[in-house]
């Protein structure tokens, strides 16, 4: 009786390792490819929930472009912000959304390219149950960088319909 609960508990071990190899995705679905490291956490003046920035690019009087990457965590989001030159975002993974003011929000998913147009506000981030990463290109930056403001609100984040 005990060589077969030891069988029994053996060839269940075997049948639940043998499922989740068959279907790794299950387990990991929510996994993100990172290209770069995740930085250091965004100020929570600037973001509601966790963002880790990392420079890629450092200002110069040569280029005069930012670019970096931003990791958004499940549900953490940009506060209101603008740039005197624009903005683009390259989706490098995950789910996310961004905002223009007075337009409806977009989804953006990998791949997605976003122009953010000169001084004009807008937020992003990541979906309530995936994360993103994004990259950012900020050019012209001898007319500055960012202006933050205001936190996103919960309705806004949800997109409620009107």
């Amino acid at each position: 009786m005990k060589t077969l609960s030891i069988t029994a508990v053996a060839a269940l071990l075997l049948l639940m390792i043998n499922c989740s190899a068959q279907n790794p995705l299950k387990a990991d679905q929510n996994k993100l490819n990172f290209i770069f490291p995740k930085g250091k956490l965004g100020p929570v003046e600037n973001f509601t929930g966790k963002a880790w920035s990392i420079g890629l690019v450092e200002n110069d009087s040569i280029y005069n472009t930012v670019i970096g990457n931003v990791f958004f965590e499940p549900g953490a989001r940009s506060n209101w912000h603008r740039h005197p030159s624009g903005q683009i975002l390259i989706i490098t993974d995950g789910k996310g959304y961004h905002q223009i003011k007075g337009q409806p929000r977009q989804i953006l998913k990998k791949g997605d390219v976003v122009k953010c147009p000169p001084n004009v506000e807008h937020w992003h981030g990541a979906s309530p149950d995936t994360g993103m990463l994004q990259q950012y290109i900020l050019p012209k930056t001898e007319k500055g960088i960012v202006t933050w403001l205001n936190k996103v609100t919960d309705e806004e984040y949800i997109g409620s319909k009107k």
